[in-house]
């Protein structure tokens, strides 16, 4: 019996001494589980997106979010940073990977990315506003022979007036150089800008402007031209589709910024027949006139210009 009994405390002790060294119950972490969104791509001009992130923790409130950066091409503004939803502005081409930030109760952290691709915009733009252009003409003459053509004037423009008693004609082909737009390229905006010439060669010489009924067009040019040889006899043909007419005016002074040229120029590039622009008078009558400043003028800021905006396909 004794030794049963001592077997037996033996055994006693032997549990009690082991359930007195086991370790404590692990500690059990539950950080929030965090989602940032799914990746998403944008093209320019839109430069804002939202990001819409969430986070869960089982045994936790969650008490805070921290959107943040982590990389990306410029700094852009998150309107609210500690909200699980914002919008974030100012973004340019490229590609950023933010993160989202969950704080719970715990005071445990859980994070999240997202990437976010800005591709460039499909919208080009093609800004011409070349000095001493060649091919650029001042047409100046008569169907009698009587002619000043000239590809180095420092004015462009349309009149009648008379020299020396003779009646004559002032035109002008202008044309851009429109090689850097691929041929099927969508023409989205075109814009022509002709300036006054405030020191005109031409017409009553005082005012680039003259006369009650100086209203001008621009028309398409539709033949092959050398600025070196047009004179009022060869000049370049021209048509009346699409023709741009500008009203009459009796201001002595009046610049023509962004003229609407677009379909001119569409069809100038779609049908690889870029020959220019023709400018003259709507009613060829004594005495009127409308006289710009050429590409050759001394101010580089009245020079013809050309803004041309496109679309790849």
């Amino acid at each position: 019996m004794k030794l049963t009994t001592y077997s037996f405390l033996i055994s006693i002790i032997t549990i009690v001494l082991f359930s007195s060294c086991k370790k404590d119950d692990p500690i059990v972490f539950d950080p929030p589980v965090v989602t940032a969104g799914n990746a998403q791509t944008v093209q320019l001009p839109i430069n804002s997106i939202t990001l819409t992130g969430a986070a869960d923790s089982s045994k936790h409130k969650i008490t805070g979010y921290l959107w943040s950066e982590v990389s990306g091409p410029n700094v852009p503004v998150i309107a609210a940073e500690s909200s699980p939803t914002t919008l974030v502005n100012g973004l340019v081409s490229g590609v950023y990977i933010f993160q989202l930030t969950a704080i719970n109760s715990d005071g445990l952290a859980g994070v999240s990315t997202v990437t976010i691709t800005v591709t460039p915009s499909s919208i080009a733009k093609l800004n011409l506003q070349p000095a001493n252009n060649p091919t650029e003409v001042h047409i100046w003459g008569n169907s009698s022979g009587l002619d000043q053509s000239t590809p180095i004037s420092h004015e462009i423009g349309a009149a009648e007036w008379t020299y020396n008693g003779a009646s004559i004609g002032i035109r002008a082909a202008l044309k851009f150089d429109l090689s850097a737009i691929p041929s099927n390229a969508t023409i989205t905006s075109a814009k022509l800008s002709l300036y006054s010439n405030p020191n005109a060669l031409n017409g009553d010489h005082v005012n680039p402007n003259a006369g009650t009924d100086n209203g001008m067009l621009i028309q398409k040019i539709t033949t092959s031209w050398d600025p070196a040889t047009v004179n009022w006899i060869n000049q370049p043909a021209s048509t009346t589709a699409d023709q741009i007419s500008i009203p009459s005016t009796a201001l002595p002074s009046l610049d023509l910024p962004d003229i609407d040229v677009t379909t001119m120029v569409a069809q100038m590039v779609n049908n690889n027949a870029n020959y220019g622009f023709l400018i003259r008078l709507q009613h060829e009558v004594l005495y009127n006139s409308r006289i710009f400043c050429s590409s050759k003028y001394p101010d580089a800021t009245k020079y013809p210009k050309l803004v041309v905006e496109y679309q790849i396909k």
